[in-house]
């Protein structure tokens, strides 16, 4: 089997625009799925009933049902709603309510675990259960649960490729155009696993770095 290099070469490029792409949504995406999964996280550990089953609900939804058909239920769904978005925006409200629900998991998990006493101590001065878990609970937790952010963030990275069903013009997207047009997916799909792999590598990085910098309760 041989190389095609001139495909390569000129592919390189090409396939670099729809990395700017990849990482506009995962960025804009990964932020929302963050702030969101915080917050819903947070609401499932609170004192009111309705607000923990609806977050329940939520998350069992996105948990139980494939990412490929919830950007299907967005992008198809927003429209007969009023909301007309383009497709770039679709896949951001998409992803960003897949990592959420992901996000709340990890909250939950890792803030219910922080040690009992500290909540009743918390308690005994007079704070709020929602001060007790924004102040106390939380700021001891980011530490132990960034392995599981990280890991979550590194998926919705990859599961940015699943946007070229809707033609968002992503790094995945970017190389079917080429493979189209020239006939190359073995030379495209293996630059295409480069250029993922390259991203990913990076965030790995940024996330040991940040992890090691943050204090220890």
């Amino acid at each position: 089997m041989t190389i095609d290099w001139a495909i390569v070469e000129m592919a390189i490029p090409l396939l670099a625009e729809g990395t700017v792409m990849t990482l506009k949504i995962a960025t804009l995406a990964g932020l929302f799925g963050l702030g969101g999964g915080i917050a819903l996280g947070l609401l499932s550990l609170g004192g009111f009933s309705p607000t923990r089953w609806l977050v329940r609900a939520y998350v069992d939804f996105i948990r139980g049902t494939p990412l490929l058909i919830q950007i299907f239920i967005v992008f198809f769904g927003l429209p007969l709603m009023g909301f007309r978005l383009g497709e770039f925006w679709a896949g951001v409200i998409a992803l960003s309510l897949n990592c959420a629900a992901y996000v709340a998991e990890v909250v939950r998990g890792t803030v219910g675990a922080v040690e009992k006493g500290q909540t009743e101590a918390a308690k005994s001065i007079g704070m709020t259960q929602g001060k007790i878990l924004l102040y106390v609970l939380l700021p001891q937790s980011i530490r132990p649960m960034m392995p599981a952010l990280t890991n979550d963030v590194i998926t919705l990275v990859k599961n940015t490729s699943l946007l070229s069903v809707i033609s968002v013009y992503e790094l995945t997207r970017s190389g079917q155009a080429i493979i189209a047009s020239h006939f190359v997916p073995f030379e495209i799909f293996a630059l295409l696993a480069v250029y993922y792999y390259a991203i990913i590598s990076v965030l790995s990085w940024v996330s040991r770095v940040i992890e090691r910098r943050l204090p220890a309760w």
